[in-house]
């Protein structure tokens, strides 16, 4: 298994507002470093939805199983994952343990199917702390934002997914 490094980040201008994603990976093959980064900014989203998108994107822009070392500043999308909160609101019909619905439930599914895909480290950074991929990313949100080419529609935040379709 190829051994990748990602780092990601998202935002929005106001949340919920004018939103984008980014992420960083590098990887090794034969000595040689392989780079691959992207953003993509959204007309009207949520904070939580863009850090998602970034983890996911960067997962699916994977063409095999890796060893990956992920960096977020997100503890939402961190915790979700690794204290197997997203695992259980799906088991329990998208049910939080609250007994209030789970949001974001389209985007918490496909990650759950793409982290079962690699073996994951995860790692928490603080945001603005000088993480240089973190910085990067964070760059690049704002430069999606500030250029605002190519915006899409955050299909699922203006119509959000019901439980039915996520089991």
């Amino acid at each position: 298994m190829h051994q990748v490094v990602i780092h990601t980040d998202g935002g929005c201008r106001q949340n919920p507002g004018l939103g984008s994603w980014a992420f960083v990976l590098e990887t090794k093959v034969n000595g040689k470093v392989y780079k691959k980064q992207a953003s993509q900014c959204y007309k009207l989203t949520t904070n939580n939805r863009m850090e998602l998108m970034a983890v996911i994107f960067a997962l699916k822009s994977l063409t095999q199983p890796c060893h990956v070392d992920f960096h977020s500043d997100s503890k939402y999308v961190i915790d979700g994952i690794q204290k197997n909160w997203a695992v259980n609101w799906k088991k329990k019909g998208w049910i939080k343990s609250d007994k209030k619905p789970a949001v974001n439930i389209d985007l918490w599914h496909e990650l759950i199917l793409e982290v079962a895909k690699h073996k994951i480290t995860w790692h928490w950074v603080k945001g603005h702390s000088g993480n240089a991929g973190n910085e990067l990313c964070d760059l690049m949100c704002n430069q999606a934002m500030d250029e605002a080419k190519n915006v899409k529609v955050d299909e699922y935040y203006i119509s959000p997914a019901k439980p039915a379709d996520f089991k």
